[in-house]
């Protein structure tokens, strides 16, 4: 685009505040600014000459404001090609002024559809036409394409400075203004069209350090929650502290977000209250977990699970880290002068004297609020995607609760209290381990998990393995298995070693033989039908 002494600007917005700012911005810098309705109002209340875009468009708006800036006149100043004679000759034996610049933002669209007293009308009517197609001609015409409120600054700044870098910098506008267009044009189809229809456009939230694997780098989080936000989404984290997250980091949060919130629902439905929940990852799943009446209890018995596997582990606790809780979680149990190796902390908020002894580890340290008061609505509903070749898998979250008090769960012997506090921590362990899953919990602790074999009976013997290499004696613990046992050989392999609860789904043939080895063996077992509560994670 030739850099013409003309300079143009079309503006049409619908969130009008800091317009006045950019306008007159522009008006200092000797530019025309055409507006209609109510920009062209507030320009001009701010003491801003604006032009009438009905000038350009030879009349009024129409159709009580449905059709403003829809004209060939506007569209044939936006994609002209300014560098091409015989167009910018053809503009003006038309009559048709350049447009050089537009600022264009949207009906609040998405707003409307979430609204719970939103109707098809108010919808539709929300629904803009005008602007995402100025948006769509001005990046095609490679002008100066404004698509969000944030970038005004930005390019006041570059005009100012002789436009440096002047191609390069129009075509991320372009790709902005084409990007957000996308994003609303998808949130109508998606709303019009139901099940029949998935799109997803995100945007670059943050930049990954690097991956386990040299192929996930370059590695960046991609997210675009502007409405009703999920405060859980990874997007709503912050670090304070240590070296840019990875791709592992990323993943390993995304899984303890959801073990955390299980866990947190599990006990909400069963006992009324959230307990202090301390969960130690490695490779995204939990090798030590925790529930207690206190933080520093949770977060050392969370330790203690496995105080060799959470080297240089992750954890997420759902209460404030203050000095105490971050003295536990660099020296409890550890031998010698160093402090234990964590890869991050990531808690509901800490304190400033916890954040001075964790930054001298080097680690990474992430709160979020959100986490300080889990619940059962604290689980995500948002649908999960799986990308495969060639396309994406969509199916509804893994968000089932377990209730020990539904009439769907059977099984043999009675259950003290600690057994049901343990069977709700094993399951929302388990539930949200990779599957295959066996896991072991007693008193409130996660003792071993088995996770990511191809059978029951090998899920049990590393459950019961990582139990026996921590030292833990698991006399009367509690196994939570996420599918039912198709022979009596898994079980028995836990009650060989001592298990004295089972909880398990049903739904094997032999699922009679099963219950009457465990009540021969005086073994507690509790089902739920697999249809309801099986439990593969991953899958």
């Amino acid at each position: 685009m030739s850099d013409n002494l003309q300079k143009n600007a079309l503006l049409s917005v619908y969130d009008k505040s800091g317009i006045d700012t950019f306008g007159r911005e522009l008006e200092n810098l000797g530019w025309t600014i055409y507006a209609s309705g109510g920009t062209a109002k507030a320009l001009t209340d701010a003491g801003i000459t604006v032009i009438d875009a009905a000038e350009l468009i030879g009349g009024a708006a129409i159709l009580g404001h449905k059709v403003v800036t829809l004209s060939r006149e506007i569209h044939a100043g936006l994609m002209a090609d300014l560098d091409d004679p015989s167009e910018v000759e053809e503009l003006s034996t038309l009559g048709i002024p350049e447009i050089h610049l537009v600022a264009v933002d949207f009906y609040p669209l998405e707003e409307e559809i979430n609204n719970p007293a939103s109707t098809p009308e108010s919808i539709r009517e929300k629904t803009d036409i005008g602007g995402p197609t100025m948006l769509r001609s001005a990046a095609k015409g490679r002008r100066i394409v404004l698509s969000r409120p944030e970038q005004r600054s930005e390019v006041i700044e570059w005009l100012k400075n002789d436009r440096p870098d002047n191609k390069l910098f129009r075509e991320k506008l372009a790709a902005v203004a084409e990007y957000e267009c996308a994003r609303y044009i998808g949130i109508s189809a998606g709303q019009l069209g139901g099940a029949d229809v998935f799109t997803m456009n995100l945007r670059n939230h943050a930049e990954l350090k690097y991956g386990e694997n040299p192929y996930q780098s370059p590695s960046a989080l991609f997210a675009d929650n502007r409405i009703a936000p999920d405060p859980l989404g990874m997007d709503q984290f912050v670090q304070h502290k240590g070296h840019t997250l990875s791709y592992i980091n990323m993943t390993d949060l995304d899984r303890l977000v959801n073990s955390i919130t299980h866990i947190a629902a599990g006990f909400e439905k069963n006992f009324g209250t959230v307990p202090c929940i301390a969960i130690g990852a490695k490779h995204s799943n939990a090798c030590g977990a925790a529930v207690a009446d206190t933080p520093v209890k949770a977060v050392e018995k969370m330790l203690e699970g496995d105080l060799r596997a959470i080297f240089g582990g992750v954890i997420i606790m759902n209460f404030v880290v203050d000095e105490e809780v971050a003295t536990s979680l660099m020296r409890h149990k550890v031998e010698g002068e160093k402090n234990r190796l964590l890869d991050a902390v990531i808690a509901g908020d800490i304190t400033p004297e916890a954040l001075e002894i964790l930054s001298r580890a080097k680690l990474r340290v992430l709160t979020n609020p959100a986490l300080l008061t889990l619940t059962e609505a604290s689980l995500e509903h948002a649908a999960k995607l799986r990308p495969v070749r060639g396309g994406m898998l969509i199916n509804p979250q893994p968000n089932f609760v377990l209730d020990l008090a539904s009439s769907e769960i059977t099984g043999t012997g009675d259950l003290s209290e600690q057994q049901k506090r343990d069977i709700v921590l094993s399951w929302g362990i388990g539930s949200t381990s990779q599957s295959n899953t066996i896991t072991i919990v007693k008193d409130d602790m996660l003792y071993g998990n088995g996770v990511g074999q191809q059978d029951r009976v090998g899920a049990a013997q590393l459950a019961l393995k990582r139990a026996g290499d921590a030292g833990h004696d698991v006399s009367d613990a509690t196994a939570y298995s996420d599918s039912f046992f198709p022979f009596v050989d898994g079980p028995a392999t836990l009650v060989e070693a001592g298990i004295g609860t089972i909880f398990a789904t049903s739904g094997s043939i032999r699922d009679q033989e099963v219950l009457d080895y465990l009540a021969d063996k005086s073994v507690t077992m509790r089902m739920i039908p697999d249809k309801i509560g099986r439990g593969f994670y991953g899958h």
